[in-house]
């Protein structure tokens, strides 16, 4: 097939905006942002808006695809006519050129283009796929709301949409049931139609049927004709254990549906999950922070440890323990396919705000016991004999 004529008409690096030598990760990251912007459920009744969203998703359709870059970009280094210039020069033929071209702008890759090019001839094959191929549906953002321990576990949900979705009274086809589209008298179902201008055979998208090479008689009365219908739609989701705040899932397949018999879209989902008042994740490790008394952690102790499921843990403080040590729990983690993580547990003295009179009265005998200070290092001896 040949490029499509939006190929040559729209610079696909503007409509994101990012430069034509961006990388993979700066076209997908100035796609996400635009698509959050633009999306028609962030946009409510904004036509422009949803059309700004179809020209975001078919610039990335294409740029954000290795192979259908490397193509469009050949493509675009042919100029505003593909090559088929009027003069001699690189790209360009001069009056001398021999035979006739034909010059598609219907969709397809550059090799067909340079095919037309060196194959002579006004006209397409027989074989020829139409000039608007199977366009992909656009893909979908969505939001679910965890609990930390559902995120913790993973879980099985339901998301509640409301997106394209194929017509369930014409099943797609987008003619009425109980009919059938018909093939297109003017393309004799190509999808092109030939304007021949001398020596070049402009190939276009079909005016009669848009390209599509069939004609809808009698529209279905539920799609109008398009095939796809907007209602609510529930998808089942699986959510892995250990999902992080942020962190997208992608649904293969379960976007808008595609058109012409297209692929469906993408809906990825960003996973946002509630903090917990004690635990946090680390990976496939969970993290809790537990105070221990100063007599625990000079004396050492056997203390009981929260954990995620409920049950807690004991754990050994070890005499001399000093604040912020971590200890870590063997499989008390996330359990995730790689095998469960573990719980890491710091440690952290509490010094009481108010003290009872024999509280008071056994620090201070403490104190006078001591014999040392815990600042005597951070002093070095003066040449004189004192100190600095």
């Amino acid at each position: 097939m040949s490029p499509p004529r939006e190929w040559f008409e729209k610079n696909y690096y503007e409509v994101l905006g990012v430069a034509e030598k961006a990388d993979a990760k700066d076209i997908t990251r100035a796609y996400r942002k635009l698509a959050r912007e633009f999306h028609p459920d962030a946009n409510p009744g904004d036509a422009s808006a949803e059309e700004r969203f179809k020209e975001i998703s078919s610039a990335y359709d294409v740029i954000g695809d290795t192979e259908k870059r490397k193509e469009y970009d050949e493509v675009r280094a042919l100029g505003p006519m593909g090559g088929f210039g009027g003069g001699p020069g690189p790209g360009g033929f001069g009056q001398g050129a021999p035979g006739g071209f034909t010059f598609d702008m219907g969709g397809g890759g550059i090799g067909d283009v340079l095919g037309n090019l060196f194959g002579g001839g006004g006209g397409r094959s027989p074989g020829r796929s139409r000039a608007t191929g199977p366009i992909r549906g656009s893909d979908l953002e969505a939001e679910l709301h965890l609990d930390f321990t559902d995120a913790v576990a993973g879980l099985s949900t339901s998301l509640h949409l409301v997106s394209d979705a194929v017509c369930n009274t014409c099943t797609g086809s987008g003619a009425e049931p109980g009919t059938s589209p018909v093939r297109c008298p003017t393309c004799a179902g190509r999808g092109v139609v030939d304007d021949n201008q001398g020596m070049f055979a402009m190939s276009r998208p079909c005016p009669n049927c848009g390209g599509r090479g069939v004609i809808i008689e009698h529209p279905c009365h539920t799609c109008h004709g398009a095939g796809v219908e907007r209602r609510p739609r529930e998808i089942k989701v699986r959510i892995p254990a250990g999902v992080s705040d942020g962190q997208r899932i992608r649904l293969k397949g379960r976007g808008d549906p595609g058109r012409q018999g297209g692929q469906p879209g993408d809906l990825f989902v960003t996973c946002r999950v509630e903090p917990h008042p004690v635990f946090s994740m680390d990976g496939k490790n969970l993290r809790v922070t537990v105070p221990i008394t100063f007599p625990e952690a000079a004396l050492g102790a056997d203390i009981q440890v929260p954990t995620i499921d409920g049950s807690g843990v004991k754990v050994r403080i070890p005499a001399g323990t000093r604040p912020g040590r971590t200890f870590r729990v063997k499989g008390r983690g996330v359990p995730t396919g790689k095998g469960t993580g573990d719980l890491l547990v710091g440690v952290e003295v509490a010094v009481p705000a108010k003290l009872s009179d024999d509280e008071r009265a056994a620090i201070e005998a403490l104190a006078a016991a001591a014999t040392e200070s815990p600042r005597h290092h951070l002093f070095t001896p003066s040449p004189e004999g004192g100190s600095t």
